[in-house]
């Protein structure tokens, strides 16, 4: 899915909000017109009618943007690469009945997506607390799986299932987390500290480096013409960071979209 696909899905979102709201303002209508035949009762269908018409405005703009960025990207250069070859990562959440993250290179071409993992075979049926990394060939890298609730930990697997480390959230008080980075064997490696009042989140090893970043409102001007809303979430990782390396670091991302926000 490139980037215009994206918001084309978006927009055909709204349009089919849109229409489904236009039900209950028929169905007023035509129940007052056929058996209450008062008045007042119309004022009911205006709440959804003002929420169709929003709707079907977001759906027209858009539709826009999606034709303009289509435009944009048959002019710009393909730089197709694995998603942990990328130094930054533009970040859109779709929260929908089926909630996912998706995670575009600049270039406007899909990275990959996370996403809740279903499993095979009864498996798909029960109620499932992890999520998938697939990259753009919809192949899954890697698992996160949410274990504990006063103490949230994200267990991290590769592809082969191997465990490779975890996210730990513990409590400290009123709106304070403290955020930390596991190894397999338990030990620290690193910690995620950032505010929730706004998006901008920093990764540390233990030495107290940098290792990753997720901030918003940051988005260089040279990326505009595909992406045009301007506070789209980047995700930048340290690129001499091995595959499984920064496969840990990205769990921070499931507490981030899937479990905070």
């Amino acid at each position: 899915m490139k980037i215009n696909e994206y918001y084309r899905d978006t927009a055909h979102m709204h349009l089919n909000g849109s229409i489904a709201s236009l039900v209950p303002t028929i169905m007023i209508v035509i129940g007052n017109l056929s058996v209450f035949k008062n008045n007042d009762i119309m004022l009911l269908a205006i709440p959804f009618l003002i929420y169709s018409f929003i709707s079907f405005q977001i759906y027209l703009f858009r539709m826009r943007q999606s034709i303009a960025i289509r435009r944009n990207l048959q002019s710009s250069k393909r730089t197709s690469k694995s998603i942990f070859d990328a130094r930054h990562l533009l970040v859109l959440f779709r929260n929908s009945q089926s909630s996912c993250l998706f995670l575009y290179f600049p270039d406007g071409h899909l990275a990959g997506q996370i996403k809740k993992y279903k499993g095979r075979g009864l498996k798909r049926f029960k109620l499932s607390r992890t999520y998938a990394l697939y990259n753009m060939e919809d192949q899954v890298q890697g698992f996160f799986k949410l274990t504990g609730k006063k103490v949230l930990k994200i267990e991290v697997y590769d592809n082969n299932r191997t465990f490779l480390g975890e996210f730990e959230k513990k409590s400290k008080g009123f709106l304070q987390d403290k955020k930390e980075l596991m190894d397999q064997s338990g030990k620290y490696i690193g910690m995620v500290e950032g505010a929730k009042a706004f998006m901008d989140v920093h990764v540390y090893d233990r030495k107290n480096q940098e290792v990753g970043r997720l901030r918003r409102g940051w988005m260089p001007m040279e990326w505009s013409p595909l992406f045009p809303e301007p506070n789209t979430p980047v995700l930048s990782i340290r690129e001499s960071m091995s595959e499984s390396e920064k496969l840990l670091r990205m769990s921070f991302l499931i507490n981030e979209f899937f479990v905070e926000r």
